[in-house]
Order: C-alpha cells, then structure tokens, then sequence
C-alpha cells in the first residue's frame, strides 16, 4: 500500500481520496489524539465526516492534537480501549458507519518496560474494539491499523510479503501480530456472514509535521539540534524505510472507500 502510492507523490493524495465518499459519513476513530490519529482527523474533519474518537489523552506534550486544534473536527472521548462497557457505549451512541483502528501502545523500546500494557493495549483492546462493532448493526467497514513490525524476522534481510508468517520477538512485534490474527479471526467467523468487511493495513516508518514523540529519529534528530546535546541513535545498524505521514492515511482511507 505505502509503496504504490509512494510512486505517485504526495501531490496526487488528494486525487486518489474521494472527499464525496466522505461527507456526512459516520465514523468512529480510535487513537486520534496520536500522530497519525491526528492527522487523520483533520483529514477527515475537512472532507465533511461525522467524526468521533476514541482515545487517552496524548501522552506527550508538545502535541499536534493540541497545536493543530483537531478537537474542531472531531467528537472526543477519552477513554481507555480496555475498557470494553465504555467502547460499546460509544459504538451503539454514535452507530458508525466505519470504523478506523489506530489506538495502540506504538513504540517497540517501551514494550520492553511496560510489557503487560502494551499486550493489553494492543490485544485485548483490539478485541474489544472488534466486539463492540460486532454487536453494532450499523457498522459497514472495519480498517484495522497494524504494523510492518507484524511479521516473523528470520534475519535474513529479505524484503516482507503479505503473505509472511506473523511473529516478532519483542512485545510491540508480537502484539500486532496477534492483533492481525484476531482480525483474521473476527472476520471469518462473525463479520462476512453480516456483511462488514473487515482489512488490515500495515505500515512502516512515518515523518511528518507535528512529530513529538519520543524514540523516534527525526524528532531526535531536531530535538538534538535545538537543545545541542548529543544524538544518541539507539540502533545504528538498523534499515527503516520512511514515508511521510499523509502517504500511509491516504492508504487507509482508500481502503476504507473500496471496502
């Protein structure tokens, strides 16, 4: 997905979108207080949508929620995606018609001190996500956001396939995993029969305006520069592929409209 629109430019983004598609559409967003949640909000908000999200507040500040002022474009609540009753109060309050997944713990370095909610967060929280839109009967089209990180690494520097085994030897890896096969799971046993149509999307690396996060290279890399204290790159032999922002969300909404 990333690589074939990677092939266009970011001039043709707005082309390949249909904003006609968008408008009045009732849409439940999780994670849209994050970079991408953020971004993606906006998006949608100028293109007419009936947003509502889910999420914790940002956990971060500076924060291009806040900066951008995305709560003009979108109906917020914070809540935790754990919390199963308050997910499904949202569901059946708003009765979306798509549902777009990006609430998640995303940083694999943190996995590794807070292991147990990132496996929360990342799996029970996507079930619950899956379970609410099952017993919501307006639901259409579910985009679950997952990872590159998804798939099992032999270290054989191969490039990844979808049809890859899922796996991932730390915490945040092995979480979206599982979050592909629950997804799996959820839509062949209970979401074709009704005719919600379910995919997931996996992307690499992003850079894009109003990045603060931590653990990530180019905001190091700026952060360096205002403070002039060293920059520590934590894995200097590491290969990522980098895309910017608005690449990625183009891909999710595109595959919102096919489904």
């Amino acid at each position: 997905m990333a690589r074939r629109h990677g092939r266009t430019g970011n001039k043709n983004l707005s082309q390949a979108v249909n904003p006609n598609f968008w408008v009045g559409k009732r849409v439940m967003l999780t994670g849209h207080t994050g970079f991408k949640g953020s971004w993606i909000s906006l998006w949608l908000g100028v293109m007419g949508a009936n947003l509502r999200g889910l999420s914790l507040p940002a956990a971060y500040e500076p924060c291009l929620f806040d900066v951008a002022r995305v709560s003009q474009f979108i109906q917020t609540r914070f809540i935790d995606i754990r919390d199963f009753q308050a997910v499904k109060a949202e569901m059946i309050a708003l009765q979306p018609e798509i549902l777009i997944h990006l609430a998640a713990q995303p940083l694999v370095r943190f996995s590794y001190q807070d292991p147990l909610g990132t496996y929360t967060t990342n799996i029970i929280g996507t079930i619950n996500i899956l379970e609410a839109a099952r017993v919501t009967d307006s639901i259409k089209v579910i985009v679950n956001v997952t990872s590159d990180k998804c798939y099992e690494n032999d270290g054989s520097w191969h490039s990844f396939t979808e049809a890859e085994p899922m796996g991932g030897d730390d915490p945040y890896s092995s979480s979206k995993g599982c979050s592909e096969i629950i997804s799996r799971a959820y839509r062949t046993s209970f979401l074709t029969n009704r005719g919600i149509n379910l995919a997931t999307a996996r992307a690499g690396n992003v850079i894009g305006g109003g990045d603060w996060s931590t653990d990530r290279l180019v905001p190091d890399v700026l952060r360096s520069l205002v403070t002039e204290e060293p920059l520590v790159i934590r894995n200097p032999a590491y290969v990522r592929p980098w895309q910017h922002v608005l690449e990625p969300i183009s891909g999710y909404l595109l595959l919102a409209e096919k489904l």
